[in-house]
């Protein structure tokens, strides 16, 4: 669209009813705070230009806002009298001198580009005023959108609307688009005789209108516009985000055997053919490439998953894991800041951390790369085809070499050669009737205790 636009983005609110020592708009979503959301759909929307109304946290909703592509200019609003109140804090911007203003909520997060592009579109077709609305079936509690021929004649709230008007379905979202060029004139206009005394956004239909201009209302699914005011609020729409990331990623060719238990994150990658079990939760960074499997009840975060490699179940895969294809990182164990390398293998109840492991290496069950002196860490490296035995800590830095086999239960401080054996461990003493001894003694010991109670 080759009109210019503003996005005046409100995000003052007090968040009284979320009981958080945050701005509710800092909450999160899918792991990103809902303003971010929304200005990554404001990014898509082909709109470059925002103004954020700020209050409470200001600073750091303005930082969380920042997306790549956006010019944001914060504006505070010091005082709350309303929406229409509200809009005006950013008065400087508007005055620009814009095609189209539009009008969204820091906390509808899961609003997409199309009712934003189509309320522009209407503007571009010589309305006035372009209202985003939403067909409920239960819209108690919602202003009504009254059309007539078309046009949008009002926005009733729900107390003041007749027995007949309480029966429209077509509700009121709260976003809408404004013609740049009359903005300022129109929201100059807005009053506050009402009972709070506030300066309601929704009276610029009527304004409108009454200047000789027109209002229409454009269509949104209701979930997208689903706003957050509670806990409980935010629970709901990350059901719904979680919901509608799941379908899109099945639908591009991802396998979920239970897609209500799987939880991603707002940037998780997918290829085509992967495979993902239940309970499986993505943190932020997670790169899933085709034909990966992810077995029930992993968790990653900052990852990278290769064609073919398999992870879990029971595994953890923190930042900088780099698996490489047909690599496994099997159950009870945890991976971090390490390479794993092609064909490799890392079985069960282990710990690689701060470590490169080379193509085909086997680590035995229990393994530990001990990484952290107390102060620093340090890297250890496994070379190609090395076998690490069963229960052996690996004390970095030390590098293993390709081929070199470590023996069961070892300590290893050194390094070892390419191709060598290395036992680290005491030699083993079998001391005999000791065991009986040591019986007898805890037996006269226990009879001695209970005499004495």
């Amino acid at each position: 669209m080759s009109r210019s636009c503003l996005a005046v983005i409100l995000a003052a609110g007090e968040s009284t009813r979320m009981k958080s020592s945050m701005s509710k708009v800092l909450h999160p979503v899918a792991g990103r705070p809902m303003i971010a959301h929304v200005m990554a759909i404001i990014a898509t929307s082909g709109i470059s230009d925002v103004a954020l109304v700020v209050g409470r946290d200001a600073e750091k909703v303005a930082k969380a806002a920042s997306v790549e592509g956006i010019d944001v200019t914060p504006f505070v609003q010091t005082e709350r009298l309303g929406t229409g109140h509200a809009v005006l804090a950013a008065r400087e911007a508007i005055a620009r001198g814009y095609d189209d203003i539009l009008v969204a909520y820091g906390d509808v997060p899961l609003i997409t580009a199309g009712p934003l592009i189509a309320a522009r579109q209407a503007l571009a077709k010589g309305n006035d005023v372009a209202v985003i609305g939403f067909h409920t079936e239960k819209p108690t509690g919602y202003g009504r959108l009254l059309v007539e021929n078309g046009e949008l004649v009002a926005i009733r709230e729900e107390k003041d609307a007749s027995d007949e008007e309480r029966a429209v379905t077509w509700c009121n979202s709260g976003l809408m688009a404004i013609d740049g060029k009359k903005a300022l004139d129109l929201l100059s206009r807005i009053g506050n005789a009402n009972v709070k005394g506030e300066y309601y956004l929704t009276d610029l239909v009527e304004i409108a209108r009454s200047l000789g201009g027109r209002a229409v209302a454009v269509d949104a699914p209701e979930a997208e516009l689903t706003g957050c005011n509670n806990r409980a609020e935010l629970a709901a729409i990350e059901r719904l985000w979680q919901e509608r990331r799941r379908h899109e990623l099945m639908i591009s060719g991802v396998s979920m055997i239970a897609p209500e238990t799987v939880f991603l994150s707002y940037d998780t990658v997918i290829g085509q053919d992967a495979l993902i079990e239940p309970n499986v939760v993505f943190g932020p960074g997670v790169v899933i490439e085709g034909g990966a499997v992810i077995h029930a009840f992993s968790h990653i975060e900052g990852a990278y998953v290769a064609a073919g490699a398999t992870v879990g179940p029971f595994a953890r895969l923190r930042p900088g894991a780099n698996l490489a294809e047909g690599s496994k990182v099997g159950n009870f164990c945890e991976v971090k800041k390490a390479e794993i390398g092609k064909g490799a293998k890392v079985n069960h109840l282990t710990y690689i951390g701060d470590a490169t492991i080379g193509a085909d290496a086997n680590i035995g069950a229990g393994t530990i790369t001990c990484n952290y002196d107390g102060i620093n860490k340090h890297e250890t490296r496994i070379g190609e085809r090395a076998f690490i035995g069963s229960n052996s800590a690996l004390v970095a830095p030390v590098s293993i070499g390709d081929g070199a086999f470590v023996a069961s239960g070892s300590v290893i401080t050194q390094d070892v050669p390419a191709d060598a054996l290395a036992l680290g461990r005491a030699r083993q003493e079998i001391k005999p009737e000791r065991a009986k001894a040591i019986r007898e003694r805890n037996q006269a010991l226990k009879a001695s205790r209970a005499g004495k109670s």
